[in-house]
């Protein structure tokens, strides 16, 4: 029940090791039933994460902090105007799919990005969220996961109003054909307590789509 789930909003910026840190703690203690589950949305100074996939040769200019995570996944931005979600749930009385995991954490990224106006969708063979930039297919949102004993780490990071020159130090998510976006470059004035707020409303049916 929704009502068993920590909601966190961090309001001043969280330095990365700290934050990642404090949800392996936080995920450890879910796993031995001694915590509850949590969402956790925040906002990190601009850094760069390696991905167990991350190939050195997609760090161009390592311009900021670079750290090596343990979600799945390539190189990542994280900074000022992008909102972060890391979501720690028990899997365990859930369904045990991991793919069913991803699609539903896809699905209720979009769903919230539809609630503040911006229209989003999957790309078949490309990891992340997307969007139409001026007619051309955009990334507004990353996701990468781990999952450690079927309780889940890391989640989501979505393009509010961040600098996307920060971008141009990595190839984001080991994708080059593709920009990066975010609601500002689309025109919308999207802050993150209306992004928290439509995440809010969004996230029954995600839980749904976790049960057996």
């Amino acid at each position: 029940m929704t009502s068993d789930i920590e909601w966190r909003v961090s309001a001043e910026q969280v330095d990365y090791a700290p934050a990642i840190a404090e949800m392996e703690a936080r995920a450890a203690a879910v796993t031995a039933g001694a915590a509850r589950e949590l969402i956790w949305l925040l906002e990190h100074p601009p850094v760069y994460t390696a991905g167990t996939s991350a190939d050195a040769a997609e760090l161009l200019d390592a311009r900021f902090p670079v750290h090596r995570t343990g979600r799945g996944g390539r190189y990542t931005y994280h900074g000022p105007g992008q909102r972060i979600g890391y979501v720690v749930l028990d899997l365990r009385n859930r369904r045990r799919d991991v793919r069913n995991y991803v699609h539903a954490l896809e699905g209720w990224v979009i769903a919230a990005l539809d609630h503040v106006g911006i229209e989003a969708f999957r790309a078949p063979g490309r990891i992340g969220i997307w969007t139409l930039d001026q007619g051309r297919e955009a990334k507004i949102g990353a996701i990468g996961v781990r999952i450690r004993q079927w309780v889940t780490l890391h989640g989501f990071a979505i393009n509010l109003s961040p600098n996307l020159n920060h971008f141009t130090g990595i190839v984001p998510c080991g994708i080059a054909d593709f920009p990066v976006t975010s609601a500002a470059e689309l025109k919308k004035s999207v802050s993150p307590e209306a992004l928290d707020s439509a995440l809010s409303a969004t996230f029954s049916p995600f839980l749904d789509a976790l049960n057996p």
